[in-house]
């Protein structure tokens, strides 16, 4: 039985470094020869080991969603679902302004400007993004059940709502709004569930 050529790439860190790249510049701005340069591969290997630029995308989306699932623990762990919301949009306050990755939100950014032959991608990030709604609307149906929110409490407009501010809050830090500024809008969205605490 022959063997195939074992991969001589580190696969994490060329998913990290492919992430930047569809994070910076989107699925379609992100060119087979940057992202080549960027994992330190060469095309054949990109393909050999994900298939597809399309594959490459739903391999680094599942690392982003790695990075991401011990967070949303924090975030769902909330005592009550004012800190559960309040715990969801400061960390987006701070995670996209973070200095150490490019501003804004690879779910929103990565989809944005797609052309023809690139349909399919805002409608997976979309999935994407969706994934976290229905965590949020699952705490809040939680919430409900336990007396925390009102009888007449939306769970599922509640968890829409703090998934489009937060897809809002990524495309101002990517127009360069700073921390500040999206902990206002993070703030002011808290009175949706209650007294402001501060942010």
């Amino acid at each position: 039985m022959v063997m195939g050529r074992p991969r001589s790439f580190d696969t994490d860190k060329a998913l990290d470094d492919a992430m930047e790249v569809f994070w910076r510049h989107g699925y379609d701005g992100a060119s087979l020869a940057m992202l080549t340069k960027a994992m330190g591969i060469k095309p054949p290997s990109l393909y050999a080991a994900f298939g597809s630029k399309e594959g490459l995308l739903k391999a680094a989306l599942d690392r982003y969603a790695e990075r991401r699932s011990a967070h949303m623990g924090y975030v769902l762990a909330g005592a009550t679902a004012r800190d559960v919301a309040e715990r969801f949009l400061s960390s987006i306050a701070e995670s996209h302004t973070d200095p150490a990755n490019p501003p804004g939100c690879l779910l929103v950014q990565g989809g944005l400007a797609c052309g023809a032959g690139s349909e399919n991608i805002p409608f997976e990030l979309a999935s994407r993004r969706a994934q976290t709604e229905t965590e949020l609307r699952e705490r809040f149906v939680q919430a409900k059940q336990e007396g925390d929110l009102a009888e007449d409490a939306d769970p599922a407009a509640l968890a829409r709502f703090l998934s489009t501010i937060a897809s809002g809050m990524g495309v101002l830090a990517s127009s360069g709004a700073d921390r500040d500024a999206l902990r206002e809008v993070a703030g002011v969205s808290l009175k949706a569930f209650g007294q402001s605490q501060g942010v």
